[in-house]
């Protein structure tokens, strides 16, 4: 289905229905965001180089990243590598970097009690609501109501 076009679930309602409770929903796009859903990089894409930064990146966390530093440790030009990177994963860098630091902060609000402004330090975001607005823009839902419905 084109994400473009609603989906649709229930029945919809006839002339003789009388109402009778038969329902139709729309359901409009840029709905269909899984919550809980975790970042899931591609890594089965075939470049060693690529996927060696990948790596890094998960086990730094994307901290103290730049592209000259992806770049160096891809031991390539930084027009190469961002073409690459684009290629292999599908995400730019800076898109691929959210995304591992939401997946780091989703787990902190999960798991902890830590104030949603010091993981946005934490996951080097200097601006507690600029990190409010890329996480609302990745999970679909603000930190506060993420914590509130995943938290253990």
């Amino acid at each position: 289905m084109d994400r473009s076009e609603p989906k649709t679930c229930g029945q919809v309602p006839r002339a003789d229905d009388h109402g009778r409770g038969r329902t139709f929903l729309v359901d409009p796009p840029g709905r269909e965001q899984s919550y809980s859903s975790a970042f899931a990089p591609k890594l089965n894409h075939g470049d060693a180089t690529i996927l060696k930064v990948q790596h890094w990146l998960q086990a730094t966390e994307g901290k103290g990243t730049n592209l000259a530093v992806l770049a160096a440790r891809a031991g390539l030009e930084p027009r190469t590598f961002i073409r690459r990177f684009q290629k292999a994963t599908g995400l730019t860098t800076s898109k691929y970097i959210q995304r591992l630091r939401v997946g780091k902060a989703r787990e902190l609000l999960q798991f902890t009690e830590t104030p949603v402004e010091r993981i946005a330090w934490d996951v080097r975001y200097r601006d507690a609501s600029a990190f409010r607005k890329v996480f609302g823009r990745i999970v679909g839902l603000t930190p506060q109501e993420y914590r509130q419905r995943f938290s253990v």
